[in-house]
């Protein structure tokens, strides 16, 4: 067997990490936030005036996509470099559009200036069910963007155990910290 070369081993495994973990976020200026939405094609004469709802916020691009069901899912996503100001906004006018929203993203799916509403995107394991109380905390407007973020971590705390075929297995979609 041929041993791999040091500077190879090296270059791969630094290819690996993620690119901007723990890394700050970049300004709004240089890194927008985008915003990807899905809606059902019967309120396609809405797409207009809800991507004027979502850009309302400045330093954001808003794309919406239409879903082929009746309802989309209710689950939104929050980079972790989302201001808070942006993110309350987003789920105030998710709340508006859908009626609920009834779970969170764990932030390490998502690009950091990464924002997805009614998506399905994401394995059930990857996300956690919120309460509407949860929701409420999380609209809170005297909170700052560190504030937000952790509530918004500590809601999305994923099981290490799931159920799958009639047993409890690890969590495959495990996050750790």
């Amino acid at each position: 067997m041929k041993a791999i070369p040091f500077f190879i081993a090296i270059a791969w495994l630094t290819a690996s990490l993620p690119a901007e973990a723990g890394a700050p976020c970049r300004p709004l200026d240089e890194r927008p936030i985008k915003v990807e939405a899905w809606m059902t094609k019967k309120r396609y004469p809405e797409f207009r005036e809800m991507r004027k709802a979502f850009r309302r916020m400045g330093n954001t691009y808003v794309s919406i996509f239409t879903y082929p069901g009746e309802n989309p899912s209710r689950v939104v996503a929050i980079g972790s470099c989302v201001p808070a100001y942006i993110a309350r906004h987003i789920l105030e006018k998710t709340v508006e559009y859908y009626g609920e929203v009834k779970s969170l993203v764990h932030p390490g799916f998502v690009a950091p200036h990464w924002v997805g509403l009614a998506t399905s995107l994401f394995a059930e394991n990857s996300f956690s069910h919120i309460t509407p109380e949860q929701l409420n905390r999380l609209l809170d407007p005297t909170l700052d963007n560190d504030q937000f973020h952790a509530l918004y971590r500590e809601f999305t705390v994923q099981p290490e155990k799931v159920e799958a075929f009639g047993q409890m297995l690890p969590n495959p979609k495990l996050m750790t910290p």
